[in-house]
């Protein structure tokens, strides 16, 4: 049970823990932010909005109730739709100038309420606090790319092929962006796709994911402080319920001309039938399922840093973590040796608050209830535990290593998006080629060697969009990010973000004497 209060202009939620395991919850835990940043109502057209209903957001570590927001529906979908494509057309006529101002402005203000907007991710996503400060830096860091890459939409002068004319070639904002972004990063996720449309002159209406809408929230609040204009933002925060409706509307409107999502294939591929009524722009992030090699020529220690890395960051739950472990049977027994002091020494669960805490729980029972029937599929068809595999209370689930895996179980099949790492012991380059690449998708991958040429041979065989190669933590806001195969289209972050909400006019201005 909890309590919400206000003190001296701070919301204060207290939670008492009960039938939870004293191991993991050591304390009622507090969250304490800001009033102006706990916002529970929808945002459109500069004014925050009731709905009818309104649905809970939990705390995926306690099951305990945060808050209540706003339950919107197409009705209100609708109007920040049109919100945003009124505003369109005074944005876009901005300079690339006053658009940079206002954006780095909103940059400056997620910086000083970076630990706020941090204990907003922790509370309702579960993230360890020490990972929510680093992704509200991590977001922050769009809005500054982007603020600057404002004033470098360039066009083209192309020499012609007559004296008469000259060719020119524009580059315009598309319209309005619909954006809809998963649970996972919350922020993040937000201001790499908005910070990108806003930039270029393009207006948002933004759905966040039902599990973590508060993250939104707080950011529209800090947009309006920072002083963009009414209209240019909206969020629309929803049920799970409400989700398909809205996402259909988000994606069929006429008055939309862009649809940016981040989440999981299925629902991607819903979205993009939707959007094939109107044919509209769309770039997409969806599910990944990431290869991890290590040959025998790595570095094991660094392998094993790389892994601890690449899997555990929000427990398991990142599009770009690692999900297939491949190793060479010349080190195999060495990495895992490594690999399993190092789960000991260095994981740590309980709820994201405790400054001890390295693993929270999964974002909800269904979640843990996936990694659970995975480790139960792999254990039934000959699997080895060697650290972990079991579930605890709510959606906590032991981080798991497993052995003698094969490629027929479920965790080489599907995406996990929870702390299981299973090992595949492999005997040549080829042979572990294959593995990582018959997959659908093909988001991220990695590998571990010191052999210069075979580096080379792997990295350009690998079918995926990003290739971390020594390194297990690839993602920055320089690199463009995105897939291939089933894992999406378009690119976001780096200067290639930007060209997604960018359309590209040709002008052909003849008649001249030369």
């Amino acid at each position: 049970m909890g309590s919400l209060y206000l003190f001296k202009g701070r919301c204060i939620l207290r939670q008492v823990y009960f039938g939870l395991p004293s191991m993991l919850l050591q304390r009622p835990y507090s969250l304490d932010v800001s009033a102006p940043l706990l916002r529970t109502q929808a945002f459109i057209d500069g004014r925050w909005v009731s709905a009818a209903s309104t649905f809970p957001v939990l705390d995926p570590a306690t099951g305990e109730e945060i808050t209540k927001v706003s339950d919107c529906g197409t009705k209100e979908a609708q109007d920040a739709v049109n919100a945003a494509y009124k505003a369109f057309h005074l944005w876009k006529n901005h300079t690339g100038k006053e658009r940079s101002v206002l954006l780095r402005k909103w940059f400056d203000l997620i910086n000083q309420h970076k630990e706020d907007l941090a204990k907003l991710i922790t509370a309702e996503c579960g993230k360890p606090m020490k990972e929510s400060i680093g992704e509200m830096t991590y977001s922050a860091s769009f809005l500054e790319w982007f603020s600057e890459e404002a004033r470098r939409v360039y066009g083209d002068i192309v020499t012609p092929p007559a004296n008469d004319r000259k060719i020119l070639i524009l580059k315009q904002p598309v319209g309005v962006a619909s954006i809809i972004t998963p649970w996972n990063f919350p922020s993040a996720m937000i201001t790499r796709k908005v910070g990108a449309a806003l930039a270029v002159g393009c207006t948002v209406v933004v759905k966040p994911a039902e599990d973590t809408p508060l993250s939104a929230l707080a950011l529209a609040e800090l947009s309006v402080q920072a002083g963009i204009p009414p209209g240019v933002l909206n969020v629309v925060p929803c049920s799970r319920a409400k989700a398909p409706a809205i996402g259909e509307l988000l994606c069929t409107d006429p008055l939309v001309a862009k649809i940016s999502f981040t989440g999981s294939t299925a629902t991607g591929k819903i979205l993009l039938r939707h959007a094939a009524g109107t044919v509209k722009r769309v770039s997409m992030e969806l599910g990944g399922h990431a290869p991890f090699i290590v040959f025998d020529s790595a570095d094991v220690d660094k392998a094993v840093t790389g892994a601890m890395v690449s899997k555990f960051r929000n427990t398991g739950q990142t599009c770009v973590g690692s999900n297939r472990f491949l190793v060479q049977s010349g080190i195999h027994d060495a990495f895992m040796e490594k690999l399993a002091k190092a789960m000991d020494a260095e994981l740590k669960l309980g709820h994201g608050s405790e400054p001890t805490t390295t693993q929270g729980p999964l974002i909800n029972t269904r979640a843990a209830e996936k990694v659970e029937n995975q480790i139960a599929d792999a254990v039934a068809q000959g699997a080895v535990i060697v650290r972990g595999g079991k579930r605890l209370e709510g959606s906590f689930i032991q981080p798991t290593l497993l052995s003698n895996v094969s490629n027929n179980m479920l965790c080489m099949q599907e995406e996990t998006f929870g702390p299981l790492i299973p090992v595949v012991k492999f005997n040549t380059e080829q042979e572990a080629l294959a593995i990582a690449n018959a997959s659908s998708v093909g988001l991220a991958g990695y590998f571990y060697s010191r052999d210069i040429s075979q580096i080379w041979r792997v990295a350009e065989q690998m079918e995926v969009g990003m290739v971390g190669i020594n390194e297990g933590l690839i993602s920055t806001t320089e690199a463009p990010f995105g897939g291939i195969k089933q894992s999406g289209m378009g690119r976001e972050g780096s200067k290639y973000g930007i060209d997604e909400y960018l359309e590209i006019k040709y002008m052909c201005l003849g008649g001249l004497s030369l």
